[in-house]
């Protein structure tokens, strides 16, 4: 036994040419089995934004996290069945979440991101390292709407559904809402004369009769302002209120609550609004569909859009991604209007790209030569705008007369879709010359908001909205 010992020690001192050596005494070769480890881990370079960071290590195949990733950081969805459509920015705090990102195996990782984003599909872009742990900066992680949790709130199981859009970050509208409010120092008068800890209810009351909306929206609110508060209601986005229905109630902080009142109602009073000049008019505009436009508050395309949807209406293009549409500057650019037509559809050949084409006329030489070009050649064209067609007249009346002998020329070989001089009075009338929708800006640009208000004292409340005949 002493010999094989021996032996082993006189092999592991032997140099290549048969010499003995000493082993050189170093304190660098004293390491502890942690820092041998450590050293035998292959070091991972993450590359974002232009900057290399060595940050995670791997010792073994169990606690492998990730390999190198160059340019923006990248994880694939949780649950691969998950489409990314319309998109939230939820930011994450990271100094708490880099410390425990540093010792997790990629599972542990995807089980912590489950947890810290309320679960979902996800993918992370922009994702900001700081130089040190203690730095604060923030996170962005894209989500879909329509795979977003909230508790208490389901996209999958509301009546309406917004509508799809790639990028429109929901999430970050109400946050941009709640900030530009609260400002640097948040409600002073809150802070000054509520409890932080009082709980109060607080009770919806519609002042007026209208279609209600926003009621999803404002749960989202809610949930932002304060997660703890709870909402019921007695009606549902779409749904008629009448002048004095108390028709819903928030119960928790009393400081969470006034906070978020007026976000809160300024979405609502805005989406009922909305919803109810669009139920009117698509009731009258039977059978042509009613549609609005682009004519959207800024920042508000998506919320716009979802209330004319819960009011009974269709949307037009989302925005200039979505749909090619030829209006009077791009034929003017082109030419005429077979030019214009002829270049989308080269286009949307070489782009390989299938979408619906509309092309605006205001002539029926234009819509003519519409036609001509349609017949002789194949196209992608699906609508034809017919495009102030509709004549005001002196007494109040409109003659539809133009537009009436346009889609009786177009004959449904396309959809067609009458614009300009709609009214609530003029709708109905253009409804029956048998054009397939009508779009009206006024449903978003000229909104009227449906009067609602949010009050903890409803006796007083009411009190006053009788004097006033407002409840």
């Amino acid at each position: 036994m002493q010999t094989s010992e021996s032996s082993k020690t006189s092999e592991e001192h032997t140099s290549s040419d048969g010499r003995f050596y000493q082993p050189r005494k170093d304190s660098r070769t004293k390491k502890s089995s942690k820092s041998q480890a450590k050293d035998r881990g292959e070091t991972k370079k993450l590359e974002f934004l232009g900057e290399k960071w060595k940050f995670f290590q791997e010792c073994n195949q169990e606690r492998k996290v990730i390999k190198e990733w160059n340019g923006l950081g990248f994880i694939k969805p949780i649950n691969p069945s998950c489409h990314v459509s319309t998109h939230f920015q939820l930011p994450i705090q990271l100094p708490r979440f880099l410390n425990q990102l540093k010792l997790c195996c990629l599972h542990t990782l995807r089980e912590l991101l489950k947890k810290q984003l309320m679960s979902g599909a996800l993918y992370i872009t922009q994702l900001i390292l700081p130089r040190c742990c203690n730095t604060t900066s923030r996170q962005i992680v894209r989500m879909s709407a329509t795979e977003t949790r909230y508790p208490g709130i389901s996209f999958q199981s509301m009546a309406i559904k917004p509508p799809s859009h790639p990028t429109y970050d929901l999430k970050g509208v109400i946050k941009l809402a709640l900030s530009e409010d609260a400002g640097d120092r948040g409600d002073v008068t809150c802070m000054a004369t509520i409890p932080l800890d009082m709980e109060v209810e607080a009770h919806f009351l519609a002042k007026e009769d209208g279609i209600i909306a926003g009621i999803t929206l404002a749960e989202m609110v809610f949930h932002e302002a304060d997660p703890s508060l709870k909402a019921e209601w007695s009606q549902k986005d779409g749904d008629y209120v009448h002048k004095g229905l108390q028709f819903g109630k928030v119960y928790g902080r009393a400081h969470s609550i006034v906070v978020a009142e007026r976000v809160v109602l300024n979405f609502m009073q805005r989406m009922s609004g909305i919803a109810t000049l669009t139920k009117a008019m698509a009731d009258a505009a039977r059978p042509a569909c009613i549609l609005e436009t682009r004519k959207t508050a800024p920042g508000l395309r998506l919320v716009d859009k979802w209330a004319v949807l819960i009011g009974g209406g269709q949307n037009h293009r989302m925005g200039l991604f979505d749909m090619v549409m030829i209006k009077d500057n791009h034929i003017s650019a082109a030419g005429s209007i077979t030019n214009a037509i002829k270049s989308v559809d080269q286009y949307l050949d070489k782009k390989n790209l299938q979408m619906e084409v509309e092309v605006e006329t205001r002539t029926m030489e234009e819509v003519n030569e519409v036609l001509r070009y349609a017949s002789q050649t194949k196209t992608s064209l699906t609508r034809i705008m017919l495009d102030n067609m509709v004549v005001p007249l002196p007494n109040g009346d409109v003659d539809v007369s133009m537009l009436k002998e346009a889609v009786q020329l177009i004959n449904g070989r396309v959809d067609t879709e009458a614009s300009g001089n709609v009214t609530m009075d003029t709708v109905h009338k253009i409804g029956r010359t048998g054009v397939t929708f009508i779009s009206s800006g006024a449903l978003t640009h000229s909104v009227k908001a449906l009067d609602i208000s949010l009050k903890i004292d409803m006796e007083l409340a009411l009190q006053v909205g009788r004097r006033t005949n407002r409840a």
